[in-house]
């Protein structure tokens, strides 16, 4: 299989740009270590359901890499479903990968989800910019249609024992704060709390450039 690139910036002065593709350099500055990440924890086959796939550049880098594994990218913002498209129309052409599915409207909170069952789960930069309840419902939604020993990843910014890690992390929560009080960094602890309780055991917290960390949980029996 072709190897796709870095990320399909679009070329405004391109004949092939897609006016419709969206493009956020948060997305193209992590994917390669989410990547790396990626390619030893998740199954070789399955499906995948990514949670807030923003503007589909993830999927569209991500799912190539990842013949044997269908990806589900949902996004509660319907508005970004033209991006997502556009970016998976992209990587197809560009890597002949044909297993990024149309996106999908899912709301977290909701019971049930619009998918029934899945191999992985994948939330990438979701928790912070949400409601606490969000974490809450990605967690049930998560062991609700996760497999036994499914995997659910997280990605993004969080506290330990209650401390920021970074500066910047603290600059970056009153930020958020300001925004909307009901969103902020999360503290690692309470966020493992909360998978537990959905059956949801943690393996592995992952250190990532800027700060962030991925969290590896397994769906127990």
């Amino acid at each position: 299989m072709t190897q796709p690139p870095a990320f399909f910036d679009p070329d405004p002065n391109g004949a092939s740009a897609d006016p419709r593709m969206k493009f956020s350099q948060a997305c193209a500055r992590n994917g390669a270590p989410i990547l790396a990440v990626l390619q030893r924890v998740l199954p070789e086959a399955g499906l995948m359901v990514e949670i807030g796939a923003g503007t589909g550049q993830h999927a569209a880098y991500f799912a190539p890499h990842f013949p044997g594994l269908t990806w589900q990218p949902t996004e509660i913002d319907v508005a970004m479903h033209d991006s997502i498209a556009a970016w998976a129309a992209a990587s197809r052409e560009k890597t002949g990968a044909p297993n990024i599915r149309p996106p999908l409207a899912l709301d977290v909170t909701a019971n049930p989800w619009p998918v029934e069952q899945a191999d992985a789960v994948l939330s990438a930069n979701m928790i912070h910019i949400a409601p606490w309840q969000c974490c809450l419902g990605l967690m049930a939604g998560a062991g609700r249609v996760l497999e036994i020993n499914g995997t659910l990843v997280l990605y993004g910014p969080f506290k330990q024992d209650g401390r920021h890690t970074a500066d910047s992390n603290a600059s970056f929560d009153d930020s958020l704060k300001r925004r909307d009080p009901a969103w902020g960094i999360r503290d690692l602890e309470a966020v493992i709390d909360s998978a537990a309780a959905q059956g949801l055991a943690h393996q592995e917290t992952i250190a990532m450039p800027a700060n962030n960390l991925m969290l590896i949980f397994r769906r127990q029996g």
